[in-house]
Parts: C-alpha cells; sequence; structure tokens
C-alpha cells in the first residue's frame, strides 16, 4: 500500500525515549445510559504532538475532555477507569480540578476569546491565580503572545478588543491566554476547523514549536493534518452500539503508511468515513 500524504519535515521524535505524561487505562465513559467510549488504553508520551483521528460521533473529543475533566461538566457523567497525569490518577477525591485544567489547557473548535481587550484575555488566567502586579502581567503577556506567534501582531493593539481580530489571529490569541498559566499539556480540538488554509498552517507551525516545551493532543478530521504535524496518532470508530473504541495507536509514518489494522487503512484512504 502506498498512501500518499505529506509528512512532517523535522525527524519524528524517539518515541521509545519519552516518558509517558498522560495515560488512560480501560476508561468506559458514560453520559447518562449512552456508552460514548468502551475499554480505550492509551499512553501519551510527554515530548510529542499526538493526534485523535476517526469518523464524527466516534468520541474524539470526549477522549480529549477525560483528560483535564472537562466532561464532568456535563450532566448524568460517569467515568470508569484510570487516568493519570505524570502517574497520578486525576479522578481522585483529592484532586483540585482549578489546579488541574491549569496544568492541562485547552484550545476549542472555534476561536473563544473573551469580550475584552487582547491584553486582559491574556491577563485573565495568571489574574485568576492571583498575580495583580501590573508589571509582572504585562511579562506574561509579551511572553505569551510571542510564544503564539502573534506579538508582532498585535503589539500596537493590546488595547483593542479580542473580538476585532481575525478568526486565525483570535485562535492564536486563545492559545496564548492558555499558555500564559503556564501549562504542561495543551489539548486542542479541531483548533483550524474555522480558519482558512493560511492561519492552518500558521497554527500547524506553531503547534510544532510548541511541541518542544509542551504535551500536545490534536482532535482532527484533517488527515493531512494529522500526517503533518503529529508524532503519534491514534485512530477510532464507533462500535455497533455508538460507543467509541481505540482501534490503532503509534508513530504517525506507521499508522498512516503501513497501519497495522484493516479498518485503519480503509479510513486513511477513504473507503468510508
Amino acid at each position: 500500500m502506498n498512501i500518499k500524504l505529506s509528512m512532517p519535515d523535522i525527524s519524528p521524535k524517539p518515541m521509545d525515549k519519552c516518558d509517558t505524561k498522560l495515560k488512560a487505562e480501560n476508561i468506559n465513559l458514560y453520559y447518562g445510559h449512552f456508552q460514548a467510549l468502551r475499554n480505550v488504553t492509551l499512553d501519551i508520551p510527554s515530548c510529542a504532538i499526538t493526534a485523535i483521528i476517526g469518523p464524527s460521533g466516534c468520541g474524539k473529543s470526549s477522549m480529549l475532555r477525560l483528560f483535564n475533566r472537562m466532561n464532568d461538566l456535563i450532566n448524568g457523567v460517569k467515568v470508569e477507569g484510570n487516568v493519570e497525569l505524570d502517574g497520578i490518577p486525576i479522578y481522585g477525591p483529592k484532586i483540585d480540578v482549578v489546579e488541574l485544567r491549569k496544568k492541562v489547557g485547552m484550545v476549542f473548535q472555534k476561536p473563544n476569546p473573551f469580550p475584552m481587550s487582547v491584553f486582559e484575555n491574556v491577563a485573565f488566567g495568571p489574574k485568576r491565580h492571583g498575580i495583580k502586579n501590573r508589571g509582572e502581567l504585562a511579562e506574561i503577556v509579551e511572553k505569551s503572545l510571542h510564544q503564539a506567534a502573534l506579538w508582532d501582531e498585535v503589539k500596537d493593539k493590546l488595547g483593542q478588543s479580542g473580538l476585532a481580530l481575525s478568526g486565525g489571529q483570535q485562535q492564536r490569541l486563545c492559545i496564548a491566554r492558555v499558555l500564559a498559566v503556564e501549562p504542561e499539556v495543551i489539548l486542542m480540538d479541531e483548533p483550524c476547523s474555522a480558519l482558512d488554509p493560511i492561519a492552518t498552517l500558521k497554527i500547524e507551525d506553531l503547534m510544532r514549536s510548541l511541541s518542544a516545551d509542551y504535551t500536545i493532543m490534536i482532535v482532527t478530521h484533517n488527515m493531512q493534518q494529522a500526517a503533518r504535524v503529529s508524532d503519534t496518532a491514534a485512530f477510532m470508530m464507533m462500535e455497533p452500539d455508538r460507543a467509541g473504541m481505540l482501534v490503532e495507536y503509534g508513530p504517525t509514518t506507521q499508522l498512516f503508511t503501513n497501519p497495522k489494522d484493516k479498518r485503519t487503512e480503509d479510513y486513511i484512504t477513504g473507503r468510508f468515513g
């Protein structure tokens, strides 16, 4: 089989030398009586971008939200199994969920800047965590905007509304807002689906640069994007009762060019999904 997809220009990272940052073991997730995930086990390396791919409704976003407990906000949710960050179970009774979400930040599908200035958008998180000094906040804002490759575009617009930026700029502003609280993990739920191709490439370049310092997980329907940006990839499907299951997980190059499961090959080559 020869699948022609653009792969990352940089050499794949040596996965065997990476520590496990996040772990999900035998996860069963329910929304009321509906089972959204069934028996999912996944180890996420700390020095890589991991992409989750699969057809709509197979539980990709539910899987992503496990790692910062965003599913907790949905009525009737129940999680069975074990989820860990750096070896520590995050669903234990003593876990501070606010602190967890500081360590595991999230960027959503549609850019969602707050209706406030660019500066206040980025400073929002540090303020909530107790930083009040204006000079210190200014340093954090500038650093975060630099990290998000947005500083040069907005340095003269810090007092303007974040809602006045373009779609791609708004998404990078949201990434800067996550970076401002110094997370360890960044979860991205289809972060480019609402963006044009040029803005998409900027976000992809940003992900690659950020992966040197952060663990990144991305849900995407874009096969080319998954092949371009990720080091490891997970393919999910639905069972007949619509519960999401993990079909295959491994290095991106292997999954896209020599998948072990026929269902993975069929999905990647467009035979279904």
